[in-house]
């Protein structure tokens, strides 16, 4: 009986996973679409907020919003933020966004949704959402970001980079961008049996089925290609400067980065100059194999998921101590 109650045991199923529900609202004017689970608490005292990458497509975050959120206890309220116009429907009507007006959307989100709360907000940004949430940190210095963690940071360009030097390329001509989008556009108004595996083929072999999806349904629009090449012009033109240094040494006790070891948005060679110019910025290499998107597989997802709850929770100790 002992072990048949055993073999019962290890058959149980798990907990089934909270789930991360979308919705699309309003942000100054602007239709935006989030990815989030409520807190378990009934006063949650924090509050984590994720800026994705380019594209900023919030269903390629679910897998890691979700295990975030269970990473940490179910005790903070996860939302992962979309950037404008690289969703499903096309309700900006072909308008284009830059860089700076998907800070200053992110910025406006704050303000009108979480501003008004008790909670310490966390921003985690991927990619260009990690130069975007220093950028929301900057604006918001006296209150609001307890801990600023950057993923995968692409913060200044890499000259030395030639996939770099050829989507800047694309990026810069509107004729090509076009053409791309339209092809895009294309792939994704074939059978969708068709063009899921064109993008399992070409785009993501190790990819999740959460991440197809989000590529076939959002991706493959020629508004969403159209906004993500124009907001990786608009970046390459910003991000030709250099890191705001003195900001990120005023704040290197609230500021953490994840590298990894072969990432041409982000090299090692960034994270030796965060080094040197703000040596207490709490910096990680991850070492397991996970690349750029890591959202866009479930390994990735629950590895870097794991890395930043503890962050938090341990920066949070810290500062509460």
């Amino acid at each position: 009986a002992g072990s048949s109650m055993e073999r019962a045991g290890l058959l149980a199923p798990f907990p089934p996973r909270a789930r991360a529900t979308a919705r699309v609202c309003m942000v100054s004017s602007f239709a935006t679409e989030l990815l989030e689970i409520r807190s378990r608490e009934p006063s949650p005292s924090l509050h984590v907020l994720v800026v994705p990458g380019n594209p900023g497509i919030v269903g390629f975050y679910k897998d890691f919003v979700e295990a975030l959120y269970e990473n940490l206890g179910g005790q903070a309220s996860v939302t992962a933020i979309g950037h404008i116009s690289h969703g499903q429907k096309d309700y900006e009507h072909g308008r284009l966004f830059s860089l700076h007006e998907q800070i200053e959307h992110k910025i406006d989100f704050l303000e009108q949704e979480l501003l008004h709360t008790e909670q310490s907000i966390i921003v985690v940004g991927h990619s260009i959402g990690a130069y975007i949430g220093l950028e929301i940190c900057k604006r918001f210095q006296k209150k609001v970001v307890k801990i600023f963690l950057g993923l995968y940071p692409f913060l200044t360009l890499n000259k030395n980079a030639m996939k770099q030097s050829a989507i800047g390329y694309v990026a810069r001509s509107s004729l090509l961008s076009k053409g791309v989008s339209l092809l895009a556009s294309f792939i994704g108004s074939l059978q969708a049996s068709v063009t899921r595996s064109i993008v399992k083929r070409f785009l993501g072999s190790s990819w999740s089925a959460t991440a197809i999806d989000a590529g076939c349904s959002h991706l493959l629009q020629y508004h969403t290609m159209r906004n993500v090449l124009f907001m990786a012009k608009t970046e390459f033109q910003k991000l030709n400067e250099e890191p705001d240094w003195n900001f990120i040494r005023a704040k290197q006790a609230q500021i953490a980065f994840l590298f990894g070891v072969d990432d041409h948005w982000g090299p090692l060679t960034h994270l030796e100059e965060i080094s040197k110019h703000a040596p207490r910025v709490a910096l990680s290499i991850e070492k397991e194999g996970h690349t750029h998107g890591y959202c866009c597989t479930e390994a990735g997802s629950f590895w870097v998921a794991d890395y930043a709850a503890n962050l938090i929770k341990n920066q949070m100790l810290v500062g509460d101590s």
